[in-house]
């Protein structure tokens, strides 16, 4: 009992992690209408962004600000120069240039500064909290903590006046021109907060697995959080999140053993297979939402 308990807590803490990359991916769609395959490269670019501060003398709660202030430039610069120049272009377009950005900082972070993992501490300590027979990862739960502040600080942004507009944007630019707004910077606003939300997700997974390349992988995972939660709901992050999570830790938990080793994967390339089958718009998304 103490073991599912333990793979139970942790899988729940590592979906709410997962849920952190999953964000930033639901952000751009809920105002910009377009699936962010950038997500996992932004998220290694910005756990490198830190590590290069801190490695060079600059304490880690100002290197993590300094970030988060380089991220959401980076996500304002990328829809000025790239998804700007989209404008009018078919959806699929758009999609495969997110997909290039992530091929291209996925092999430019770890060329420029060498594949080698960096190690990132942010001072929490790796032992474990030990409750009775179950061990709880400490950096998980913290990571856990931080992914449900930034989902709950989301959900309330989309329901103030810069959030509704950002919301109007997605559902119909044209009639949002046609009302003043500025679709353009409402657009590369979402991109910026998604570079923050790549910041937080960066220095917590890189923290827990050094800073390498690998964590462009995380975006696997975060495509069947968003899929299963819903492309175009902050909730539904937190809930497929949670299930993504959980059964990629308690279901490989038990058939690892049997198999070999490699069924986390698995699980999760089951998820996207049927929630596409039967709910292809996600627990909580629209069903009119349009996929790809």
């Amino acid at each position: 009992m103490a073991y599912f308990l333990e793979l139970l807590i942790n899988g729940a803490l590592t979906g709410l992690m997962y849920s952190l990359v999953a964000l930033g991916v639901v952000l751009i769609y809920k105002s910009a209408g377009v699936p962010n395959l950038a997500q996992g490269a932004m998220v290694m670019s910005a756990a490198y962004v830190v590590w290069i501060l801190n490695s060079n003398g600059v304490p880690m709660p100002l290197a993590i600000i300094l970030g988060a202030v380089v991220m959401f430039a980076f996500g304002m610069l990328a829809e000025r120069f790239l998804l700007r120049k989209m404008v009018g272009q078919p959806i699929i377009m758009i999609v495969m240039l997110t997909l290039g950005l992530e091929i291209f900082l996925r092999g430019f972070g770890p060329g420029l500064l060498g594949a080698a993992p960096k190690q990132l501490s942010i001072g929490i300590s790796l032992t474990p909290i030990i409750i009775g027979d179950v061990f709880i990862n400490r950096v998980y739960l913290i990571g856990g903590v931080i992914a449900l502040l930034l989902i709950g600080t989301s959900a309330l942004f989309f329901r103030t006046r810069m959030g509704t507009k950002l919301r109007a944007v997605s559902d119909d630019h044209i009639s949002s021109w046609s009302v003043g707004i500025s679709v353009e910077r409402a657009i590369g606003v979402s991109w910026g907060i998604a570079g923050i939300s790549a910041l937080a997700a960066g220095v917590v997974w890189g923290s827990v697995q050094g800073v390498d390349w690998t964590l462009s992988e995380l975006l696997f995972p975060a495509i069947a959080v968003v899929i299963l939660g819903g492309l175009d709901s902050v909730l539904g992050v937190l809930i497929g999140g949670l299930i993504v999570g959980i059964l990629g830790s308690v279901i490989p938990g038990y058939l690892d053993e049997i198999a070999g080793g490699g069924t986390r994967d698995v699980v999760t390339s089951v998820i996207i297979l049927l929630t596409i089958m039967f709910r292809p718009y996600g627990i909580l998304g629209r069903e009119d939402i349009e996929r790809v």
